[in-house]
């Protein structure tokens, strides 16, 4: 199965659906541990070990004891989007679990790519390999996979998507992450998504950038959204995306934040942790830094 990369979307001007309507108040960023309402009952920081009601796991991984050098998320142009894609620049551990998208891949927000009709003058190329790393003193004491943006002094920014690889060509799942943004100067967002058009899954999102928006999720083409007000920066967030026939949830530390029904993908699509160039708001300066710190990720099969 040949998977696209996303390029032409601009969901900061898509409705937006507030969790408030939900009836109920977003636990506080400094709590280890909180209420569950996912598949999993994930309560606490934990990576989740084990099989979940209608989901079986197929990867997980914490990063915790490993180190892979800036530099190493390199040589990534081998059988690019597909399953058995790799960077030819990764330890053989690192090879098998992860891809990132190749240099010379343009983001959302550049006009070299400008596939979405996108109106943005300046933007950036995935470098992966200027951009991405694994430390083992993350934030909170572990290992993290580490993704720093930036704006060099000539060019285009330098950004980076990352492919956990054994959760590629699957239909349905559950898809979890806990990350932090420990630095987010003006000029960057995130989108972690799914994309096999026409259809799309977006969830943690910044519609437009880190200082422009909260924690968003959307779906397309239904185009059923919300807007959890939760906070990027310095604050710690678990995400779960249950993707079964005809729904999908998103949750937020815990908590049900959107439950979607409208034109749900029944195709395999991929999942990539894209970070990129804002889609609106202030350019990145020359040496502004936007610095994502996940401590884990995991996904599962949906067997009904």
């Amino acid at each position: 199965m040949n998977f696209p990369h996303p390029y032409r979307k601009a969901a900061a001007t898509l409705p937006v659906a507030l969790a408030f309507v939900l009836g109920f108040a977003l636990p506080s960023p400094a709590a280890d541990t909180f209420p569950s309402q996912d598949a999993c009952h994930v309560s606490d920081n934990n990576l989740p070990s084990g099989n979940c009601g209608p989901f079986t796991q197929v990867f997980a991984e914490n990063f915790n004891g490993d180190t892979v050098a800036l530099g190493s998320f390199s040589d990534c142009d081998h059988n690019v989007d597909t399953p058995s894609a790799y960077c030819g620049g990764l330890p053989s551990d690192y090879q098998a679990e992860f891809w990132a998208y190749p240099a010379g891949w343009y983001d959302t927000a550049n006009p070299k790519n400008h596939s979405n009709g996108n109106t943005r003058t300046f933007g950036g190329e995935y470098r992966a390999d200027k951009t991405v790393s694994v430390t083992p003193n993350g934030y909170d004491g572990g290992g993290t996979l580490v993704v720093d943006m930036y704006r060099p002094t000539s060019g285009d920014n330098y950004v980076g998507a990352v492919v956990p690889k054994k959760c590629t060509n699957q239909t349905y799942g559950k898809y979890s992450e806990r990350f932090r943004v420990t630095k987010a100067d003006p000029g960057f967002k995130m989108a972690h998504l799914f994309y096999q058009d026409p259809y799309e899954m977006d969830f943690p999102e910044a519609g437009g950038s880190f200082q422009d928006d909260t924690l968003e999720g959307f779906t397309h083409p239904g185009e059923e959204s919300v807007d959890t007000g939760a906070a990027w920066l310095n604050v710690t967030h678990t995400t779960s995306i249950e993707w079964t026939p005809d729904q999908v949830k998103y949750y937020l530390d815990g908590k049900l934040v959107l439950t979607a029904n409208d034109q749900i993908s029944d195709e395999p699509m991929e999942w990539v942790l894209q970070n990129e160039s804002a889609l609106s708001g202030a350019y990145a300066a020359v040496g502004a830094h936007a610095t994502i710190a996940t401590t884990w990720v995991t996904c599962y099969s949906y067997v009904p």
